[in-house]
């Protein structure tokens, strides 16, 4: 049987190495977003948006992502309650984690997601967009809210 490894924000950085492209993960109870970052690690950019399916489906657009864009590793949002209790969001969040880190041989963390969603609306807001794109967009512009807080503690 497999084992999984679920790496630590500060072993993620130093498995990771350096002009590393990452990919972030939004996943949500329907939907999961997808953003990358540049290799410099300055900027997180929307990618897509996946409806969730069966997991050999998942994996492999993940699989596919992760070649055609050089990525070097994986940070999964983690929807911890506010007052710091893992919910059935969580352990749904870190389930996903473990297995990706068992059919993919790239580094896999998560990083803490609390308003990840209200962030990424409330920022689309001030940009001037319209609420029906800001929904429409909102778990990819939510992946890219959570990659770019990890990238902000990985530069640091």
């Amino acid at each position: 049987m497999k084992t999984y490894n679920i790496l630590s924000i500060d072993e993620f950085k130093t498995n990771i190495g350096s002009n590393s492209r990452l990919l972030g993960i939004d996943p949500g109870n329907r939907n999961m977003g997808f953003a990358l970052c540049d290799e410099n690690l300055k900027v997180a950019t929307p990618l897509k948006i996946i409806q969730k399916s069966k997991f050999d489906v998942l994996i492999k657009e993940i699989r596919k992502i992760i070649k055609e864009n050089n990525v070097k590793g994986i940070v999964i949002g983690n929807p911890i309650n506010m007052d710091g209790t893992i919910g059935k969001s969580s352990q749904s969040a870190t389930d996903l984690a473990k297995k990706l880190s068992i059919n993919i041989t790239i580094p896999v963390t998560m990083w803490d997601e609390r308003l990840s969603t209200e962030g990424s609306f409330k920022l689309t807001k001030e940009l001037g967009t319209n609420v029906s794109d800001r929904i429409s967009k909102l778990d990819k512009n939510a992946a890219a809210f959570i990659l770019q807080g990890a990238i902000d503690y990985l530069s640091k």
